[in-house]
Formats: structure tokens, C-alpha cells, sequence
């Protein structure tokens, strides 16, 4: 296996273990723990993670003009990206959050155009335009239209986690070359863990861990090592070999992986709509990430 199909293993591993993740969250927050104090123990959970790993890699000195870098990372691809979504969220309806989502690639791209100057092709127009009209038709498809307590700003603040993990993976790409993903990660998510603290320490510290039923720790284990640490390494990983744009369109499959792991577990249907909404969906993958003969990444 060539470094470039491994990359897009990698990022269909994380978008396997995001789509799974949905359930999971669900089954443990905010019956157990609220959303703000979820992803402080998230942060705190990769923090250290990180930094155990990072001890089994060459020491790498990070360039003082690169923390800055690095610091902006962590902004918008921990801090700002989490808890603007959850909050988000909260105060408008999963459909129009789940449809602002599938946003991401087209800002992506706008961010590359303009940033890394990546070439807006047709081809990987068409397949964000294609793969965003099937992910929103799985979305909205059979769901009811219920409002939020304050849809306009929670859909605002659902726009800027879209637009913030688009930065944020705009700042990784040179930087992810620079250094081990290891040694990235560490710095990346202590300067998160610092500016996370603030938000959650509270919801966290309410948690009664004693009552916590053994299902609970599991969900809660699943989050913080498969949903942040390894997605988060795999993405890292994977950014090294591709464009931020091509990365991005991973997330359609998101809706997909969410919808066949509920009908194995037995709490969704199989109908036409659903199987045209994937198609299309990888129709729209396969158009972003296929390597014709001019150099793509």
C-alpha cells in the first residue's frame, strides 16, 4: 500500500470512528455528563495520551515561531471547534446543525484557494457539490423539523465550528511536515487543555463518578482514546499525504457510517432514499480523491 492510500485509510478509519461516535456521545452526555465538562474530559483524556505517546518518539524541539502556529491550532481545532458545536447545538435543531456541517468541505476549499493556493478544479467542485447534496439527503430525509430554543444563533455558532475546523486544518498542513504528528499533537492539545478549562471545569467537577453505571466509563473511554486521540493522530497523519480539501470531504461519510452502524444495531431501516443519499455520497468521494494523471493530492 502506497503513503497516499494509506492516508486515505487513515481518514476513513476517522470517519468510521466519528460516524460510530454519534451513539456513543449520546449514551452518556448530558444524562451523565454535560456537554462543556465532556469536552474538558476529552481534552484532558488526549492531553495525556499524547504526551504518554509523545515519549516513545525522537525528541523534536518545536521552533519558537511555530508555538504561535501551533496556539492558533488549538484555537480552532479544539477549543473554539468543540465547544462552539456543542453549544451550537444546544440552541438549534440536530437537522440544521447537521446540515450546516456538510458546509465544511466547500469552506475548506475557499480557505485552500485562498491560503495554500489549491486549484478549484470541476472535478472536485462537482464531487463537494455531489457528495454535499447526498449527505444532506440522508440528513434530512424521514427526520421531523424541530426548533431550538435560538436557532439563528445556534446555527451561527454551528457555521463557526464549520469555519474553524476549516482554519484549522488549513494551519496544520505545513506544520503536520514539519514535525513527528506525535510531537505536533501534544503541544496542540495542551494549548487546548489550557484554554478549555475555563468552560468545563465546573460541568466536570459536578460529575458523580461514584453512581456512574460501568456503561458510562465505557462510552466516556471510547470518546476520549478512539473519537479524540486516534482520529485526531489519524487525521494528522493523513493531512501529511493530502490536500486539506480531499481530507475534508471524508466527512460526508460521516452520515453514512452513523446510519449503517444503527441499522446494526437494529435502530434503522434500510428504504431507496437512504441507498440513492450514499451513492451519491461516494460518488462525490471518489470525484474529490481520485489521482488522475496530472499530481493530485
Amino acid at each position: 500500500m502506497n503513503s497516499r492510500n494509506f492516508a486515505f485509510l487513515l481518514a476513513f478509519l476517522a470517519a468510521l470512528i466519528y460516524g460510530i461516535s454519534f451513539t456513543v456521545a449520546k449514551s452518556v452526555m448530558p444524562l451523565y455528563i454535560k456537554p462543556y465538562g465532556f469536552i474538558l474530559l476529552r481534552v484532558l483524556g488526549a492531553t495525556a495520551l499524547f504526551w504518554i505517546a509523545g515519549t516513545f518518539v525522537k525528541k523534536e524541539k518545536i521552533a519558537i515561531n511555530d508555538f504561535s502556529r501551533i496556539f492558533l491550532a488549538a484555537i480552532f481545532g479544539t477549543a473554539l471547534n468543540m465547544l462552539t458545536f456543542f453549544k451550537g447545538l444546544s440552541m438549534t435543531s440536530p437537522i440544521s446543525a447537521s446540515v450546516i456541517m456538510v458546509t465544511s468541505p466547500i469552506i475548506v476549499l475557499s480557505f485552500s484557494t485562498i491560503f495554500l493556493n489549491e486549484k478549484a478544479t470541476k472535478k472536485k467542485l462537482s464531487g463537494i457539490f455531489i457528495g454535499m447534496a447526498g449527505a444532506a439527503l440522508l440528513i434530512i430525509y424521514g427526520k421531523t423539523f424541530e426548533l431550538g430554543e435560538n436557532e439563528i444563533l445556534g446555527n451561527f455558532l454551528v457555521l463557526v465550528n464549520a469555519t474553524s475546523y476549516a482554519l484549522y486544518l488549513i494551519l496544520i498542513k505545513n506544520l503536520s511536515k514539519k514535525y513527528h504528528p506525535l510531537t505536533f499533537a501534544k503541544w496542540l492539545y495542551l494549548f487546548g487543555l489550557i484554554l478549555v478549562i475555563p468552560f468545563g471545569y465546573r460541568e466536570l467537577n459536578d460529575v458523580n463518578w461514584t453512581s456512574l453505571p460501568l456503561s458510562a466509563f465505557y462510552g466516556m473511554g471510547f470518546i476520549v482514546v478512539f473519537t479524540t486521540f486516534l482520529t485526531y493522530l489519524f487525521n494528522l497523519l493523513a493531512i501529511r499525504k493530502l490536500k486539506p480539501t480531499t481530507l475534508s470531504i471524508f466527512i460526508y461519510l460521516q452520515p453514512v457510517i452513523a446510519g449503517v452502524y444503527a441499522l446494526i444495531v437494529g435502530s434503522d431501516s434500510l428504504n431507496s432514499i437512504k441507498i440513492i443519499a450514499t451513492l451519491l455520497i461516494f460518488i462525490g468521494v471518489f470525484l474529490v480523491t481520485y489521482k488522475s494523471k496530472e499530481k493530485v493530492n
